[in-house]
This record gives C-alpha cells, sequence and structure tokens, in this order.
C-alpha cells in the first residue's frame, strides 16, 4: 500500500514538473478555463462560452488566437466528458494512459514501466488493456501491477480503484458521477450532454415529437469530430431555458443517426449546424439553418422570428368573431398592448392551430366600448367563441412568465375545446327552434331596399341568380352562413349601421340594378354574390365555387377588410 501511494504521489509530482502548476493536471485545464477549483458544471460551461467566442479564430486575428481557442477546446473536452476528465484526474491523460515517472520508463512486450530509479532498478508494470476496460468479474474496477526485471518471473496482486483512489482523493466513486471533489456531466453515449434543456433525438423521436406537431424546435446537427459542436452546449442551453415552454432544444449525432440526417439532407462532417424546426410560412414545418451570429442573444431572436404566425392579426374596431371559415372549430381572441404579436401567442397558434381559430389585437384603453361590449376589464385578456355562438371571457390580467403561461393557457384552451365539442354536439342533436318565416332570405324589393340595402347598413350580401336552382343553392348557403355568423342577431343589439344582412336578387328582373356596379349586368353569371357598402358606395363580387366554407370565407374576409372593393359606376336602385 505504501508503494501505491508513493506512486502516486510521483504521478502528481510528473504532473506538477511538466505542466508547470502547482496543483496537478486537472487544475491545469481550470486554469486554461480561468475558473476555481471547486467550479460546478454550469460555471465551466459559461467560462468556456466565453472564452471560446472571445478566441474564435473567425473574430480574433491576433496571433496565437487559434492555439489558444484550440487549447480551450481541449480543455472543455476534458472537463465536460465524465470518462475523460476522471483519467486526467487520475493518469494526467484523458485516454486513461498512465504516465508516472520517478526516474526512466520504457516500453516492452505491450507493458510500461515505470522505475523509482535508474536502470536495473525495481519495474512498476501496468497491463495497457486493464486501463481501457478497466474491467474484472463483477465489473469491478480492478488493474494488476508487477514487479522485477522485465525479463524476470513476475508476482502480480490486484487491487479496485474504489477502495484506494476515493480514500486518496476524498470522492465518491459510488455510481461513477463523482470523482475528486468534480461532478460528472451527464454526458449521453452520444457524446453529447444530455441536459434538462438539450433532448438527444433519434428517428423515432423526431417522427413521433418534432415531425408536424406543431411545436417549433432548436436542432444541434452535429458529430463528434465536428467543429465547434461543444460550443454551441452552452448556447443551446441558455436559449431553450428562455424561451422554455415555446421551443424544445435537440441534438442529433449524425455519426449515429446516419439515416435521419440522410432523410433530412444533414451530414455536418467539418462543422456542427443549428436549425430550427419552423412553422413561419407553414402549417408543416420545415427546417431552417441559422447562420447569424454564436451568441445566445442573436439566437434566441432568429428562434422567436421563426415562431408560427397562425394567428391572423386584426382590427379590433372592425372585428367580429362571425369571420370564422372553419366549421365547428373554436375561436379564440387576445388583446395585448403588444405592437407585435406576443411569443407566448405564436407558440400557442403552433401547438392548437388544427384545434382552433386564432386572433390577436392590439388594445390598450379597457375603458373603449369595445372591451364593454367584450365584457374585458383588464389586459392582456382572452375572449374565446363557442361554435353556437356563446362569447367568454377565458382570462385577464398579466401572465407571470412564458413557461407558466403556456402551461396556463394549454389548460384552459384544452378546457375550452372540450366545452366547444359538448356545443357542437348539443347542435347537432336539438331541432331547429327558428320559425318558418326567418328560415327565408328575403328578396331585394323597392320596399324593403332602405332596410336591407339602405344608407344605415354596413354591408349587404346580394346573392344574385338567373335560375330557380341557382336561387335554391345561394339561398340554402346564405341561410346557413346567416345563423353560424349570428350577424342577423348582432343587428337586434347593435345599432344599424354596423349591421350585416343578407338578401336575394332575380338578376332577369332587375337587370338595372345589377348594371350599376358592371355593365354587363354580369349576365353570364347563372349566380353571384355582390357585398354592397352603400355608405361608400363600393362593392366585391365573388363568383367562385359555390360551397359553403368558400362562400363563408368570402363574407368573412369583407367583414375583416380583406378583400379589394370597386366604386359602383351609379347609385343602384330598383325599378
Amino acid at each position: 500500500m505504501k508503494m501505491v501511494t508513493e506512486l502516486l504521489q510521483s504521478g502528481v509530482s510528473f504532473c506538477q514538473r511538466h505542466r508547470k502548476w502547482e496543483f496537478n493536471c486537472m487544475g491545469l485545464l481550470l486554469k486554461v478555463l480561468g475558473v476555481e477549483r471547486n467550479a460546478n458544471q454550469r460555471e465551466i460551461q459559461k467560462a468556456f462560452h466565453k472564452l471560446s467566442l472571445q478566441y474564435h479564430p473567425d473574430k480574433n486575428k491576433n496571433k496565437g488566437a487559434e492555439e489558444k481557442f484550440a487549447e480551450i477546446n481541449n480543455a472543455y473536452e476534458i472537463l465536460s466528458d465524465e470518462k475523460k476528465r476522471k483519467n486526467y484526474d487520475l493518469y494526467g491523460d484523458e485516454k486513461g494512459s498512465p504516465r508516472f515517472d520517478g526516474g526512466s520508463h520504457g516500453d516492452h512486450d505491450g507493458y510500461t514501466y515505470f522505475t523509482s530509479g535508474g536502470q536495473g532498478n525495481n519495474h512498476f508494470t501496468f497491463r495497457p488493456d486493464g486501463w481501457q476496460n478497466m474491467g474484472g468479474q463483477g465489473n469491478s474496477e480492478a488493474f494488476s501491477f508487477s514487479f522485477g526485471n522485465p525479463g524476470a518471473s513476475r508476482g502480480s496482486f490486484s487491487f479496485g480503484l474504489n477502495d484506494i483512489f476515493s480514500n486518496i482523493f476524498g470522492g465518491n466513486t459510488k455510481g461513477g458521477n463523482q470523482f475528486g471533489g468534480f461532478s460528472g456531466s451527464g454526458r449521453s453515449s452520444s457524446g453529447f450532454s444530455s441536459s434538462g434543456n438539450i433532448q438527444a433525438v433519434n428517428s423515432q423521436v423526431f417522427k413521433k415529437e418534432i415531425q408536424d406537431e406543431g411545436l417549433t424546435w432548436l436542432l444541434l446537427f452535429y458529430t463528434p469530430s465536428a467543429r465547434g459542436y461543444h460550443m454551441l452546449e452552452p448556447i443551446i442551453e441558455e436559449v431553450a431555458s428562455s424561451l422554455q415552454g415555446a421551443i424544445k432544444a435537440g441534438s442529433i449525432n449524425c455519426q449515429n443517426e446516419q439515416t435521419l440526417c440522410k432523410d433530412l439532407g444533414m451530414w455536418p462532417s467539418k462543422s456542427a449546424q443549428i436549425f430550427i424546426y419552423s412553422y413561419k410560412t407553414s402549417d408543416r414545418g420545415s427546417l431552417v439553418e441559422y447562420k447569424g451570429d454564436l451568441d445566445a442573444k442573436s439566437l434566441k431572436n432568429f428562434c422567436q422570428d421563426q415562431l408560427p404566425s397562425f394567428s391572423k392579426r386584426v382590427d379590433l374596431n372592425r372585428f367580429d368573431f362571425s369571420s370564422s371559415t372553419l366549421k365547428n372549430l373554436p375561436q379564440v381572441l387576445l388583446l395585448s398592448t403588444k405592437k407585435d404579436r406576443p411569443v407566448i401567442w405564436r407558440a400557442l397558434s403552433g401547438l392548437y392551430h388544427k384545434h382552433f381559430i386564432f386572433y390577436d389585437a392590439e388594445a390598450h384603453d379597457v375603458s373603449d366600448p369595445m372591451m364593454k361590449r367584450l365584457g374585458v376589464d383588464a389586459l392582456p385578456a382572452v375572449i374565446g367563441r363557442l361554435c353556437n355562438g356563446e362569447k367568454h371571457v377565458l382570462r385577464t390580467g398579466a401572465i407571470k412568465d412564458l413557461k407558466s403561461g403556456i402551461s396556463e393557457l394549454r389548460a384552459l384552451l384544452d378546457n375550452f375545446e372540450k366545452k366547444n365539442k359538448k356545443a357542437t354536439s348539443s347542435q347537432a342533436k336539438s331541432p331547429s327552434q327558428t320559425e318558418p318565416e326567418e328560415r327565408e332570405i328575403p328578396h331585394l324589393t323597392l320596399s324593403n331596399m332602405g332596410a336591407v340595402c339602405g344608407d344605415n347598413t354596413a354591408v349587404c350580401i346580394i346573392g344574385v341568380y338567373r335560375s330557380s336552382k341557382a336561387k335554391e343553392k345561394l339561398e340554402s348557403i346564405l341561410y346557413t352562413v346567416s345563423q353560424k355568423t349570428f350577424s342577423r342577431r348582432q343587428n337586434q343589439h347593435y345599432s344599424s349601421r354596423d349591421s350585416v344582412t343578407y338578401c336575394l336578387l332575380d338578376s332577369v328582373k332587375q337587370p338595372a340594378f345589377l348594371n350599376s356596379f358592371d355593365k354587363s349586368g354580369f349576365k353570364s353569371s347563372d349566380k353571384l354574390l355582390v357585398a354592397y357598402k352603400p355608405r361608400k358606395g363600393k362593392f366585391a363580387v365573388f363568383k367562385d365555387e359555390f360551397a359553403f366554407e368558400e362562400v363563408e370565407q368570402f363574407i368573412g374576409s369583407v367583414l375583416n377588410g380583406d378583400i379589394q372593393f370597386s366604386k359602383v359606376r351609379q347609385k343602384p336602385v330598383l325599378r
């Protein structure tokens, strides 16, 4: 036991002599990164991040910067790898090759010899495979020592590392997570840190959790030999932590996941690459490469820019929930004081874009009549509308933080979706209570012109037909749309100046009326819709496929101001 202790002391002396530092080989690496000996893994990561940015060859052209950058990367690679750090702490070499020397040493027959004096003295011998495998029966960490001259017969004995090294260095080796007072980095078998904010991604995870699931992912593609992937880890962790709930972060080792990387068109053999799995331009996700500065702030801004945009920005003064273009989906509106759409709402619109219709609007004054009409007394606020027309104030007031806010709103939306399903089911089972005469869309006549399409009407939707078949089609669609959007009910609650009305017109009997819009009188069309604004003397025409969804979409666009209107040729009159 005394000889083993002396041997280890010789090893420390070797590091002191050759590394030229007062502590040992591990201390040298910590000094390179400028951290204290008791620094934790997070402090080591931050130090590495700061120094790697400072000495990166692309940014620092000073002499010696490239060598310093390589030294920093080497230090972090060892300190952040549990096995390499243990080896370096014990033997002064990350591969586990002992370098102890009290006099001379040599190599013979696959053995490395260490002496305490000159040639001819007793040799201390390590089996080279013992350092790599550390293995006897029962997974005990053991190796052999032999004494005597190289050619002489050797006596040997074995001992376990856990029994001796823990006493010498004061570390707890149970489970292999700590040694000499340093915590393990938790590196996965892929070689990349499996921290709480970065998930190792394989083909199965990509298909089940990432592909077209509506959540934005920050992804690092790398191989263990790729340049710079160690440097990117703390940056990605910081961004993922600051946007927790809105995005997730993952790493893909293309050496292990060759099929996945090939399918995605990735193979970062020389340098690691950062991509965002984005929904910014489509409801199907796509990979967008990040090519900006390698700092957390720039990457965070890029991630926020790539968040989904499924929520429609609306003018609150002209907004009406009746503009929904999808049947039976609940609608939600966010009112906030922000000029731009908030991150939390963009993230939710991605997660629920197949379940809700999303809107958002800028609002500042809760005393505004529109706020009172919606029942809002504080901002920000979330308003919901069920398919049966019921409106609910789902939430008002500030949100504590992004992570808890998304969690709270997800629970709120889940409950509201369940309520909408019940409303949809009840609506389908209950017979209509509307009186027969109310089921008819009125014809536009000289007697009702002022009430239906007069100057006090905001928008008049006119279904124009030439045949009885076209009339039936238009009447059915317009009635369904008017009931779904509750525009006719709106007329009962609000002033007539804000109303939207629906009517029918026989183009054969009223050609002069149509000539006021177009000199052809639309004679080539069997059926069409005219959206007429009497007060402004403007109109828009719909002549496309007359399915319910297309008609409702046209009317919704008219109400939201998304349709280009034209001036009438003259004020239309009935004869």
